[in-house]
């Protein structure tokens, strides 16, 4: 029987979504197998819609396994929240779904936000949640130039240098920028993301939000495809991925 489920986690103190080689690198995907093995008396492999790494949150993030034996979908949600009691991870919902359904490959598109704070007052209640910005930002600049990534392009200025995806094309269907007093919200969408692509483009646009690039020079960091002109790695914590549509 194949599951799909759909989770919650807080990353903070997690070393990413997959499982790490080294010992004592704890994974969502870890945790998740975990506490299958103590539900079923089965080791499963867990995938994932999305690779997300250490400190990046998840508020609608699918994974899929597999098992031999049959359990009603709210037998797992319950067995698996019991399970997960001390783990910052929580199952949301669970289906049991065609064998040809893959979390990974069946995704038709994914959708991440990035939260930042603008206020000049250090955080408490979203202290590891958001990105913390003092200087105030310039949201309507930031939104102009975000126009710019719309639609089908070479983004190697905002592609990790450890990145191991074969091309650097991706396609951006939706992007946008909105602030609610002090709280900033970035909304993003595609198909697929290269690794740390959502946060090296955050980076770049808070260049342009402080003023020290203009939106012509964001357009030319884009057409350039060099990742060494870009903005600075926005930090893991203000990252959320928040769904999948298949």
């Amino acid at each position: 029987m194949r599951y799909k489920l759909t989770i919650e986690y807080d990353g903070s103190n997690y070393c990413g979504f997959q499982k790490q080689k080294e010992i004592g690198q704890n994974s969502i995907a870890q945790a998740l197998e975990e506490a299958i093995f103590k539900l079923a008396q089965e080791k499963v492999r867990i995938i994932g819609s999305g690779r997300t790494d250490a400190g990046v949150h998840a508020l609608g993030q699918v994974v899929h396994f597999d098992l031999n034996k049959e359990f009603a979908p709210y037998k797992i949600i319950m067995g698996l929240n019991s399970y997960l009691h001390k783990e910052a991870v929580v199952v949301l919902n669970c289906e049991i779904v065609d064998e040809n359904f893959h979390a990974r490959i069946s995704a038709k598109m994914r959708h991440y936000h990035y939260v930042i704070v603008n206020r000049s007052a250090n955080l408490t209640l979203e202290k590891n949640r958001a990105h913390h910005v003092k200087h105030k930002l310039d949201v309507e600049a930031m939104e102009a130039a975000a126009k710019h990534l719309l639609g089908k392009h070479d983004f190697s200025s905002f592609r990790d240098a450890e990145c191991q995806s074969s091309s650097p094309i991706r396609t951006i269907e939706e992007i946008s920028i909105s602030k609610s007093e002090e709280k900033i919200l970035i909304k993003i969408t595609a198909k697929s993301f290269l690794h740390h692509m959502v946060r090296n483009i955050v980076g770049t646009l808070i260049w342009v939000g402080k003023s020290k690039i203009t939106i012509e020079d964001f357009k030319k960091i884009l057409e350039e495809k060099n990742r060494t002109k870009s903005g600075p790695n926005a930090p893991a914590c203000g990252l959320y991925f928040l769904k999948s549509d298949y």
